[in-house]
Formats: structure tokens, C-alpha cells, sequence
């Protein structure tokens, strides 16, 4: 299997991608990352970027606001409940995000959905 010079192992990124998918909504510690693919902190964040494009928590975020983004799709759940399952402990730490990532606000985005 060839190995990505200065990135993670093809299993490697698998594994961290898949631990992320699973644990979107959770706050996700450099070491915990690391520790999957038993690297130290250190050179599994710099093979993650090399591998991904961007460091870890920029990754994680990302993942979490497409999944509010599919959320913002579906109507009947209200801005709140979308911040609440999307990991965040409140609308406006949501919406700061979600406006650092996106440009727009989370309503201003589901408006343009129709």
C-alpha cells in the first residue's frame, strides 16, 4: 500500500475520518486523534494536514456545519434545536460559526435554500 510521503496511511485516514463522522457533534481532543492511528499529537497533526489540507479542528468544524447545513434543510427544526444537535451549546456560538465558515447567518442560509 503506498504511503502518502509526510501524511497519514490510507488506513490511517480512514480511521480518523470515520471517528470524526461518528463523533460530529462531540468536542474531539488533539490526543484523541492520535492516539487512534498511534501517533503523538504533534506529527499526527502535521500528517493530518499534509493529508486533508487542513489541521484537525478546521476539519471537524467543517463536518460539523455540513451537517447543520442538511439539518437547516429540514424545515421543521428551529435554529436552536440545529445548534443543539449540531454540538454547539448555544444559537449564538452556532451562528458566529456558522457565519465564520459559511459568510451568511444560519436563517439568511435556509432562506436561500428555497
Amino acid at each position: 500500500m503506498p504511503v502518502n510521503r509526510g501524511g497519514l496511511a490510507r488506513w490511517q485516514q480512514k480511521r480518523v475520518a470515520a471517528y470524526i463522522e461518528e463523533h460530529v457533534t462531540d468536542n474531539i481532543s488533539l490526543a484523541t486523534l492520535a492516539g487512534l492511528v498511534q501517533l503523538s499529537p504533534y506529527h499526527f497533526s502535521r500528517s493530518f494536514k499534509h493529508s486533508f489540507g487542513v489541521p484537525p479542528h478546521r476539519y471537524h468544524a467543517s463536518r460539523r456545519m455540513e451537517r447543520a447545513k442538511q439539518l437547516l434543510a429540514k424545515r421543521e427544526l428551529s435554529v436552536t434545536t440545529i445548534a443543539l444537535d449540531s454540538g454547539f451549546s448555544d444559537t449564538s456560538t452556532f451562528t458566529a460559526a456558522f457565519h465564520r465558515l459559511t459568510g451568511e447567518t444560519p436563517s439568511h442560509y435556509r432562506r436561500n435554500l428555497e
